[in-house]
């Protein structure tokens, strides 16, 4: 028997709901929880080669694709070479999670237009300072997006070993 007493969403927050489930940083909650970060949420419309954000520009909001293409690129001298590529369901601008954060990759949309939720990273200092229990959930989809990444690279690393020094990554 369902709890008379519960909070029941309209459709339009469990379409969000069902949209947030799919991204990493949010795959552990529960609607109640996920709900909290709902009225700190703002849309926003890109079009092709607007950037989002520089690298070393300050992490002030968490990003998640709605509509649209993001790539995420690391300047190499003149130039800006992608290390990924994003898309619906997807979240970048993760160090927003993380206090006193720079960028480390500048996002620029390639398709024609991009739909975007913004969520400040004020407001998701507000919900970790009020639920623990969040933040550590977030912080555990952190650790294993971080992981995730390292993986990654040690394998780009093995497969073109010599080409650059692994080492200097921990110095």
């Amino acid at each position: 028997m369902r709890n008379p007493f519960s909070k029941t969403y309209t459709s339009e927050e469990h379409e969000m709901f069902d949209f947030l489930t799919q991204i990493k940083f949010f795959e552990r909650m529960k609607n109640k929880e996920m709900a909290r970060f709902i009225p700190a949420m703002h849309h926003r419309k890109y079009k092709r080669d607007e950037v989002v954000f520089f690298s070393k520009d300050p992490s002030q909001a968490l990003y998640l694709v709605k509509k649209g293409q993001i790539t995420l690129t690391i300047d190499v001298k003149d130039n800006f070479e992608t290390i990924l590529e994003i898309g619906r369901g997807e979240a970048f601008g993760e160090n927003s999670l993380l206090e006193n954060a720079k960028r480390t990759y500048t996002a620029i949309v390639v398709s024609e237009e991009a739909d975007l939720i913004v969520i400040p990273y004020f407001a998701i200092q507000e919900v970790f300072d009020s639920n623990p229990k969040i933040k550590a959930k977030m912080m555990t989809s952190l650790s294993e997006y971080y992981n995730q990444n390292n993986q990654r690279l040690f394998k780009s690393y093995r497969e073109s070993f010599g080409f650059f020094s692994l080492r200097q990554m921990f110095e």
